[in-house]
């Protein structure tokens, strides 16, 4: 074993001498003692061994490289430039030694060289700059310097420079396919947006007719009322009959042209956990306003609640698209049924395979013709419609199919020729909201203002006059103005003296919304109560924090409110 260890160390050491030899002889070729070494090769064969021929693979390189290499002087002068940087520069490669790399960068750029040029003393320095070459042409680069260490002589500063034309061009043209592709979005949010307000338009047009039906109707009631109201030998029960007759007929009015306004409304989608079989209950009085007298609706509901994640405003328009084409497929006479239950499943259609999984299915069947099949395949196209000129655009069925797709489900159809159809919504099932609302008790009466002054801002004046008599009969000081200035005016002027303002929100010159943005701003101890019938800036931006009081609003809603505020404001001082 130790004659082994023996010949190992030796054959390390007889290996280590070579090459320091190697080394030391490397060395003294580069310092130019030598002018060439004579080394014998695996063969036998000798090779010449020069330090031309050892260099030349790496210049050869140099040359052919796709960057512009080049060697500076500590003063930034050329000494050397491969023949990529030449084609750069736009000159020949013999006339770039000895021009100052200076000439070639932009005015602009002229300090980013310099401190490039003394950092890269230091270290390894880079930046991007603007270059130009001999014919003025202007380039994008990027410059890499680093100092580089001579035998005997001051250090210079080699460098590559990468031209990124090509690479800014290409971020261009990505830039400005981003830009076409985010033009393309916002187009097609902006199509889709008025083809959602194009179908729900089409449902309350279909709406127009039964409800100038229901709208009569009412009217006729009120003005019978109002009229037998006026006999004076009229007895005292009768009287209360008619007074409650005209309360609830307003009550009933309110109810449809707040249905109608959730329809017309131009607003995004905004979807929210909702009871299914609530709002099919609460839509029920305008499906048959929608169908006329001779078409019987029936409603079956599930005994517990169930609860979808949809647009709630959408989900009544499928409702009332499904309902109009029951209708027409009825011909205006038959029954027609609608009801809410929980399943498991969506059935295979269209092609598709069965969907397990909780789901909410709103079906709506009707005692019509039936549908064609060679019809049944494109019922669901925008724009397809077997009805004639002017009775239907085919945007209907699709509002349906999109909201289902949307919302995560799935709708279906089942018709037989002769037997009627069955259209069946099926929406994915929600938990139940953390807290549902609760339903206020009754109010007892009219709250008394006790000596309360209140602000009122209000253009029309029947409205005006009926708000401030009311209150004045309730015990409120009251003082009446006709639009914004004048309400600013009159704070302006006494501005302890109001302890509530009660603006409309539509008038002439500015809105109430903007009226009771500035009291907040200026007087931020005075409440403010908004009331409104309808207002396109209430559905596009909200109340902004503010009480609403929608129109019609009674005696006692109108107290109610004014007193709750009042309060507020009370306990918050």
């Amino acid at each position: 074993m130790s004659a082994e260890l023996a010949a190992a160390r030796a054959r390390i050491a007889e290996l280590e001498a070579r090459l320091e030899e190697s080394e030391d002889t490397l060395a003294a070729i580069r310092r130019g003692d030598f002018d060439a070494v004579v080394v014998e090769g695996p063969d036998g064969e000798r090779l010449v061994y020069t330090l031309e021929n050892a260099d030349r693979p790496y210049r050869v390189l140099i040359e052919q490289i796709q960057e512009g290499a080049f060697t500076l002087s500590a003063e930034g002068t050329l000494l050397y430039g491969n023949r990529r940087l030449a084609a750069m520069l736009g000159l020949r490669q013999e006339r770039l030694i000895g021009q100052p790399l200076r000439r070639f960068v932009l005015p602009q750029d002229a300090g980013a060289l310099d401190a490039l040029l003394a950092g890269a003393a230091e270290a390894p320095a880079r930046a991007e700059i603007g270059f130009r070459d001999a014919e003025g042409a202007q380039h994008p680069v990027h410059l890499s310097l680093a100092r580089l260490e001579r035998d005997g002589g001051a250090p210079l500063l080699c460098g590559v420079l990468t031209d990124l034309t090509e690479q800014r061009g290409r971020l261009d043209e990505l830039a400005a396919a981003n830009a076409r592709l985010t033009a393309e979005i916002a187009e097609r949010e902006r199509i889709e947006d008025a083809l959602r307000q194009s179908q729900k338009m089409e449902a309350v047009g279909q709406l127009t007719g039964g409800v100038a039906h229901d709208f009569n109707n009412l009217l006729t009631v009120i003005k019978s009322s109002t009229d037998l109201l006026k006999r004076r030998e009229l007895p005292e029960e009768r009287r209360a009959r008619y007074v409650l007759a005209i309360s609830d007929t307003v009550d009933r009015a309110a109810k449809l042209t707040g249905q109608l306004l959730a329809f017309a409304r131009r607003q995004a989608l905004q979807p929210e956990t909702f009871d299914a079989g609530a709002s099919v209950a609460a839509i029920g009085d305008m499906v048959g306003t929608l169908t006329g007298a001779r078409i019987r609706v029936g409603v079956r509901l599930p005994d517990l609640p169930c609860y979808v994640h949809a647009d709630p405003s959408q989900f009544d328009t499928a409702l009332v698209n499904i309902a109009v084409n029951a209708r027409d497929a009825m011909e205006g006479e038959g029954t027609l049924t609608i009801e809410v239950a929980a399943t498991e499943s969506v059935p295979a259609s269209r092609g598709q395979m069965p969907v397990r999984g909780r789901f909410v299915a709103v079906s709506v069947s009707d005692t019509g013709t039936g549908i064609a099949p060679e019809v049944l395949a494109r019922i669901f196209e925008p724009f397809f419609t077997t009805k004639g000129v002017g009775q239907g655009t085919g945007l209907g069925l699709s509002q349906v199919f999109g909201f289902a797709k949307q919302s995560g489900g799935e709708v279906t159809v089942d018709s037989a020729l002769g037997r009627g159809t069955t259209f069946t919504l099926y929406l994915p099932r929600a938990e139940a909201p953390a807290s549902a609302p609760r339903t206020g008790a009754q109010e007892p009466g009219p709250s008394r203002g006790h000596g309360t002054c209140v602000l009122v801002v209000e253009d029309n004046a029947e409205v005006g006059s009926f708000a401030t008599q009311t209150l004045a009969e309730l015990g409120y000081g009251t003082v009446w103005v006709r639009d914004a200035d004048a309400a600013v005016a009159e704070l302006e002027r006494a501005p302890g003296r109001f302890d509530v303002v009660f603006s409309d929100v539509v008038m002439p010159g500015r809105d109430g919304v903007d009226l009771a943005g500035e009291i907040r701003r200026r007087w931020p101890a005075v409440p403010v109560v908004l009331t409104s019938g309808y207002s396109h800036v209430l559905a596009q931006e909200g109340t902004h924090g503010f009480e609403l009081l929608h129109k019609p609003y009674s005696v006692e809603q109108l107290s109610h409110v004014l007193s709750r505020v009042v309060a507020a404001r009370r306990r918050a001082g």
